[in-house]
């Protein structure tokens, strides 16, 4: 699965891999008291619920696939239905492969709303999201997580969150790991 690892694990489709609570609490202090937020690649819903139980408000939520039973979750949904969201902003954890992944980045700047991505800490790093970071005001370091429950690892991967900002305008600020 990871760039380092000695074994051939097959990704997932659509990199599906539930977003865990550990990914979520670096974020907590940087989102205001109840953020109403779009999740547009849910998945089956983890991440929206992580936000609620801390008081944010998921507005709506989609993915390309249905991944499971969760109320909020539209699946097979085309973003254009994004123009008309009532939200603060986009919160999700995106699939990590790079073309639908800045795919994703430009269509969500093009709403004219910030965007808090979960991605591989590494990505900001590499030559091909240069074009992106202009757009980038924040850096939340998260660390590596356990993106499979029952598995005895974490990831290989370490990860931040990153927040898109459409008027491309300011420095971009980093935030390490609390603890």
């Amino acid at each position: 699965m990871g760039k380092r690892s000695t074994n051939a694990f097959a990704r997932r489709a659509q990199d599906f891999y539930p977003t865990p609570l550990a990914g979520v609490l670096p974020l907590l202090n940087h989102l205001m008291v109840g953020t109403k937020f779009y999740e547009p690649c849910a998945g089956a819903g983890d991440l929206i619920d992580h936000l609620q139980q801390f008081g944010h408000v998921c507005v709506g939520a989609s993915d390309i696939a249905d991944h499971g039973e969760h109320p909020q979750v539209q699946p097979g949904i085309d973003c254009l239905h994004l123009l008309g969201v009532d939200a603060d902003m986009f919160i999700t954890n995106p699939p990590w492969s790079r073309s639908e992944l800045h795919a994703i980045i430009e269509h969500l700047m093009h709403l004219k709303r910030q965007a808090w991505l979960l991605l591989d800490a590494d990505w900001a790093h590499t030559k091909q999201a240069a074009p992106y970071l202009e757009y980038c005001r924040k850096i939340v370091a998260v660390g590596r997580l356990k993106w499979i429950p029952q598995s005895r690892h974490t990831g290989k991967d370490n990860c931040c969150w990153y927040l898109f900002s459409p008027w491309g305008e300011g420095l971009t600020e980093f935030y390490g790991r609390s603890k």
